[in-house]
């Protein structure tokens, strides 16, 4: 009898496991509406507004002859990609991995960071499309500078939030911990850092978008691959609707990194705050 009620109550669990699956499905589905109905809406008028004004595909290409270079030109495409998200992933791994470490050093050695902090902030204001082509002229056309150039891009925004969530810990934490005799390494490990993680987060999510920039500007100023290369190459034939393919695969590319990064935030800080951009006040 206790088997049969036991089988009864799991059975009773599924169903409402299942059902409530469903109606977050359905929450989703109603939240990703408006903007997806925004989208067909413009994406319609734009076809029309091409069809009825008469404008060439030289000027500017109808949607349906975006989607046409993007079924037809899907392998030179694929391949493209990958060369760029190589190149994203690579160089955002090392912005991630400088921008923490500036700031830890910063923090930590106060002194040092002082004296650096403005030298960092200086070197941010340099235009880096200008150093592109010097990047180009020092390591080659090969990996390297597409790395190093989305590197130089992409840090500041980490070290900026790090910076700020090392710096932004109640004071009363930090006399707690020195009351009981922690060393400012300790402080550091067991109070700065877990405070600042939401901020990295943060940080990372605009170095990701600035690493897929990084990676168009370096491929624009020296490539033989990739989708900056692509889009150059596809300019200089008059290919518009092939430009706006690759510039529809970037977006693509952009979106699904910045998601990527948001999920990792999900997983590793589950109990930080989240931004809702449908339901925010």
């Amino acid at each position: 009898m206790d088997t049969l009620k036991t089988r009864m109550m799991q059975m009773d669990a599924t169903v409402t496991d299942k059902s409530s699956r469903g109606d977050d499905l359905i929450a989703a589905c109603i939240r990703i509406a408006p903007g997806l109905g925004l989208f067909v809406l413009v994406l319609i008028l734009w076809e029309l507004a091409i069809r009825l004004l008469n404008v060439s595909i030289f000027v500017l290409p109808a949607p349906s002859n975006i989607a046409a270079a993007l079924i037809s030109n899907a392998g030179i495409l694929a391949g493209a990609t990958l060369v760029t998200a190589k190149e994203v992933l690579v160089g955002f791994a090392l912005a991630v991995i400088v921008g923490i470490a500036l700031a830890l050093l910063i923090v930590r050695f106060r002194l040092f960071g002082r004296a650096l902090y403005p030298l960092i902030v200086l070197f941010q204001t340099v235009p880096k499309v200008a150093l592109a082509p010097i990047f180009i002229l020092w390591f080659g056309y090969d990996l390297a500078p597409k790395v190093i150039l989305i590197m130089v891009i992409a840090f500041f925004p980490v070290t900026l939030d790090m910076l700020s969530g090392l710096q932004s810990v109640e004071q009363s934490f930090v006399s707690l911990m020195r009351s009981v005799g922690a060393r400012e390494n300790d402080i550091l490990l067991r109070v700065r850092i877990p405070h600042a993680l939401p901020h990295l987060m943060a940080g990372m999510k605009v170095a990701i978008t600035f690493s897929v920039i990084g990676a168009i500007v370096g491929e624009f100023a020296g490539a033989s691959a990739g989708l900056g290369y692509l889009i150059q190459f596809a300019s200089t034939q008059l290919d518009t609707a092939m430009v706006f393919a690759a510039l529809v695969i970037v977006s693509v590319v952009g979106v699904i990194f910045y998601y990527l990064i948001e999920l990792l935030e999900r997983v590793l800080i589950p109990w930080a705050p989240k931004f809702d951009a449908v339901n925010r006040a």
